[in-house]
């Protein structure tokens, strides 16, 4: 009877189809469908947050988490078959930046606050979202909307006075494109490491011995990151640096195990904590273009800061020598009578200076670049070996020198 009877097929059930959403609906983070026009609507979380402001009481960090987090999945702009999402941390510097460059022009006192305090908020937001390992866009935003102003004052402000040439307009124009276009190859891969890729293949004993071996070493080992992957790389009289990979072991000496991502990493490899994934030759997370610097796009990063450097200095010359007439670009820089007299070069005068701060910063960048490439160390290195004491500083800590990799041998 049993070899007779034939199994019987079940039905599957037909899942209804998901009506088209229009311009405005999305799919909310509950799974529900909902509008653009509702997103002040149904939100507990702010109620009670604006009820404890009223009333003068202290809101609950988590409180504050699930406004944010409310914030960010109702704030989208109608597209087709469906709202897209906006990242509300792009959403500051295009509406602040503007009021605080105008607001500076207004007198020199408050050009003085003002470009003051914007570097120190810029550095608060920085080390808040470092210390929480989160990606932003605010800085990517902040920067190519300063790039973008800046072009645009230039245009409106100091073009019309007649001081600046078409083959200069021209040649300040094609260094913002060469800007645009460097950023955009360094924005991609940097070299990232995929595990389905790997060619290092390891059998699952090996797996498991090497997961079990890296989380022992995570708990007491200290020159170990946060990300739970295990660090061998040590200074080379350290005893125990040959014993951390288990005899039998396909890779070499400086290669180390990422329990994160499953993989076994080639020397000078890193995993970073904010992309989640492993990196070839990682130098820095960098928040100006939220993505890694690593051996793919190294070249393009330092080419970027490289034209960015002449195009600033470029445009703050034409500038300076345009509103300042007969002076010294540096002498009109700290003394420049009458630049105040009428709002249009005062606005222009405000974003000299605010180019100056951020022309200073990127040269910094460059300069720790140059240094870094010259001893052929990454700055991810260079961050190790102070923590370990392991590094040399010479020129008062400008440079670190681990004393690791040949520095003729790249």
């Amino acid at each position: 009877m049993k070899g007779s009877m034939k199994p019987v097929k079940k039905k599957k059930t037909e899942e209804p189809e998901l009506e088209p959403l229009c311009c405005c609906e999305y799919i909310d983070r509950n799974g529900e469908k909902n509008h653009v026009a509702a997103c002040l609507c149904d939100c507990q979380d702010l109620d009670e947050g604006c009820d404890r402001w009223i009333t003068c009481k202290s809101l609950q960090p988590e409180t504050c988490e699930r406004i944010m987090d409310t914030i960010s999945d109702r704030l989208r702009i109608p597209w087709l078959r469906g709202a897209k999402k906006v990242n509300i941390s792009i959403i500051p510097p295009l509406v602040l930046l503007p009021v605080f460059l105008h607001v500076a022009s207004w007198h020199f006192l408050l050009g003085v606050v003002v470009l003051t305090s914007l570097p120190v908020l810029a550095l608060w937001y920085y080390y808040l979202t470092h210390r929480r390992k989160e990606q932003t866009l605010f800085f990517l935003s902040l920067g190519l909307f300063s790039l973008g102003y800046m072009y645009y004052v230039f245009l409106q402000e100091v073009v019309p006075k007649g001081r600046v040439g078409p083959v200069q307009l021209a040649v300040l124009t094609c260094g913002l494109f060469l800007i645009l276009l460097a950023l955009y190859r360094a924005k991609k891969n940097p070299g990232y490491l995929n595990p389905a890729s790997s060619d290092r293949a390891l059998s699952s004993s090996q797996l498991e011995l090497l997961n079990r071996k890296g989380q022992e070493k995570t708990k007491g080992f200290p020159g170990t990151d946060t990300s739970g992957s295990l660090n061998n790389r040590t200074a080379k009289d350290d005893p125990r640096g040959s014993s951390r990979m288990p005899a039998g072991s396909p890779t070499k000496a400086k290669e180390d195990w990422c329990a994160k991502c499953q993989l076994v990493r080639p020397a000078r490899a890193w995993h970073c904590r904010i992309c989640g994934i492993c990196v070839r030759r990682m130098d820095h997370h960098c928040v100006w273009i939220n993505s890694c610097v690593g051996e793919s796009n190294h070249q393009a990063f330092i080419l970027a800061l490289l034209i960015f450097l002449l195009t600033s200095v470029y445009g703050i010359t034409l500038t300076l020598d345009t509103i300042c007439r007969d002076r010294s670009v540096f002498t009109a820089l700290f003394y420049c009578p009458g630049v105040y007299a009428n709002y249009s070069s005062a606005l222009s005068f405000t974003c000299v200076w605010y180019s100056v701060i951020i022309t200073a910063g990127m040269a910094y960048i460059f300069l720790i670049q140059l240094i870094n490439i010259s001893y052929n160390v990454t700055e991810r290195e260079v961050q190790q070996a102070l923590r370990q004491k392991t590094g040399r500083r010479l020129l008062c800590g400008l440079i670190v020198d681990t004393g690791q990799y040949n520095r003729a041998h790249l």
